[in-house]
Parts: C-alpha cells; sequence; structure tokens
C-alpha cells in the first residue's frame, strides 16, 4: 500500500484530494497545522506539521511517504508578501522534507501561473509564463522552487476555477441565484476554464500513480470553457429560476472594488477587491488539456450541469444556502 502524505488537507482541495486517495486504496496522512481545529476525511492519518515557519516536525511527519501532494496554499490577500510567505514559502518548506525523507512531490498550482488564455488561444503548459496577479507570480515561484530544488521526480498541476462541494469561492454566487438573482460583473462572453473538484481529485491520484507523469507540468480542466452567461444560466437551472442577468454599472463595480480593498484592512475577506476586478477585465483565463489526455489518457467525467446541481444541493444539506 502506498503512502501519500496531503498539505492542506482540511481545505476544500485538499479534502476531496484525500478522500480519492483513500478510496484508491493508498495510506493517506493529512499534513495539518498543530493548533487546527478542522475537521479531515474519515479514515485518514493526521500528522501535524508546520510548513511555515518549517520545523523538524515537518520531516517526521514525512517519513515513508511515498508522494507529498502540496495543496495547502494562500488563494486571497491584499498583500503581495503574504502570498511569498505562504505559498513560496511553504513549498519551499515542503521539498526541503520531502528531499530528506526521499518522497516525490506533487505540487497543486494554478492555471494563474500562466495567465491569461482566450478560446482562439488556450494557454499551454510550456507558453511563457504572463502571472496576472500577485496569487499567480507567487504560485510560479512556487513551481520554480519544485523543478529547481525536488531531487525525487516531481508533478505539477495546474487547476482553473475549482467548483464543487464544500467550496467557498463560488458560494456567493451559489446563493444569489438561490434567490434567483444574476448579477453580471463582466462581459457575458468572458471565457474561463473550469473543473469540478472530483475530476481534479482523481487527476491528482492518476498522477501520482502513473510514472509517465515525472518531469510533467499538467492543466486539469473539463475540455470546453464556459462563458461568464453560461454558468449562471447553470446556476439558475440547478435552483430552477428564470435567467434575467443583469449587468451590473462599471460604476458600481468600481466603487464595490474599492470598498472591499477598505474591508481588508478589517481582517474581512471581500468577494471582490481590485484584483478581482483586474481578473474581470482580462481576456479570458481557458487552458488546454491536451497533454493530460495524451499521456495519462486522462478526461473529466462530470458535466458541468451535474455537477452545479450537486453542489447546490450540498449547500443546501449543510445549511449554507
Amino acid at each position: 500500500m502506498p503512502t501519500v502524505s496531503v498539505t492542506g488537507a482540511t481545505g476544500f482541495v485538499g479534502w476531496h484530494v484525500c478522500e480519492t486517495f483513500r478510496d484508491a486504496g493508498w495510506s493517506v496522512r493529512a499534513i495539518v497545522r498543530p493548533a487546527n481545529q478542522k475537521p479531515t476525511a474519515a479514515g485518514i492519518d493526521i500528522r501535524p506539521a508546520a510548513l511555515v515557519p518549517a520545523t523538524s516536525s515537518l520531516e517526521e511527519a514525512l517519513a515513508g511517504s511515498d508522494v507529498v501532494v502540496h495543496a495547502a496554499g494562500l488563494v486571497r490577500s491584499l498583500r503581495a508578501a503574504d502570498f511569498q510567505a505562504v505559498n513560496v514559502g511553504g513549498t519551499q518548506a515542503v521539498v526541503n522534507a520531502a528531499n530528506a525523507v526521499d518522497a516525490s512531490v506533487l505540487l497543486i498550482s494554478s492555471q494563474a501561473a500562466i495567465g491569461t488564455g482566450t478560446v482562439a488561444r488556450p494557454s499551454q503548459e510550456d507558453d511563457l509564463p504572463r502571472p496576472f496577479t500577485a496569487y499567480g507570480r507567487s504560485k510560479l515561484s512556487a513551481e520554480d522552487a519544485v523543478r529547481h530544488d525536488a531531487r525525487r521526480p516531481w508533478t505539477i498541476v495546474r487547476p482553473p476555477a475549482v467548483y464543487g462541494p464544500r467550496d467557498t469561492a463560488f458560494l456567493p454566487l451559489f446563493r444569489m441565484a438561490s434567490r434567483g438573482w444574476f448579477l453580471r460583473l463582466t462581459d457575458g462572453a468572458f471565457p474561463f476554464s473550469l473543473v469540478h473538484v472530483r475530476d481534479l481529485a482523481r487527476a491528482i491520484v492518476l498522477v501520482a500513480s502513473r510514472v509517465e507523469s515525472a518531469g510533467q507540468t499538467f492543466f486539469i480542466a473539463q475540455p470546453a470553457p464556459v462563458t461568464a452567461d453560461a454558468w449562471l444560466e447553470h446556476l439558475a437551472q440547478a435552483f430552477d429560476r428564470v435567467y434575467r442577468p443583469w449587468r451590473v454599472p462599471g460604476a458600481l463595480v468600481n466603487l464595490a472594488a474599492s470598498a472591499g480593498q477598505i474591508a481588508w484592512m478589517f481582517g474581512i475577506a471581500p468577494p471582490l477587491d481590485r484584483t478581482r476586478l483586474a481578473e474581470f477585465g482580462a481576456e479570458g483565463f481557458v487552458c488546454t488539456t491536451d497533454r493530460v489526455k495524451r499521456v495519462l489518457g486522462f478526461s473529466t467525467e462530470i458535466p458541468m450541469a451535474v455537477g452545479v446541481a450537486e453542489t447546490a444541493r450540498w449547500y443546501r444539506a449543510q445549511g449554507w444556502l
């Protein structure tokens, strides 16, 4: 039975990754912060260890692992220094500890590390990186740490936007859709790639299991991108609502983004800030999935309509809506 250690195991993606490895017959360890009070998936061995600042407890927690999946990271913050400390510093700590215990590293990066992409010219794994945000720049630096310093075979996966049960990023849109509110903050034709969290987790287990993955970087996404309008229409269908979008005037969007910047100063993570506003003004965030299909034969399985409806039911069952 191979052993995998997963950082960020109590987070949205990490939880599903742990479950999927467990169900595939792996021995799974959840690497969690020493003061962590959040639950993990059932049947998972919990190993407390700090990544930032790194301590010897991390090596002890990883000892005996065949693969370390690094899912922990910071997605949103007001300060670029926070992304560097957590995403770059944390990755370097994982790489160093994995080297010490002779384990392979699988980094969950992000499409943000490469930058924008369109339907006509989707991002490819070997494109010249042009990160659009401080978060994207930190994920690219984390990738560099893996490529340059890992002594055992490594793999990097770059998911785009991820949705599914336990997600909180798309939760505000689901809440508005449940009330029949469809606020469009960007052009309805804005294209982006998307993946359901269970498809992503299944891909990660496959990547960790196959020698062909060594030294590779993979985008993991559903093959066809979605537009902002199509995404909102799926939300409307999930809640049996009539889709009547309202394009929010630019002045109001700018005002909300400015208010979001102020909210950060009071320790509140706003749904909209200047970084999100800049992303809405980009040409798109579309990536290609040709490589993972060619090398590993992987394709996503969950249709968007099914995934969105399932996510809505899960939110209702948890009382999140």
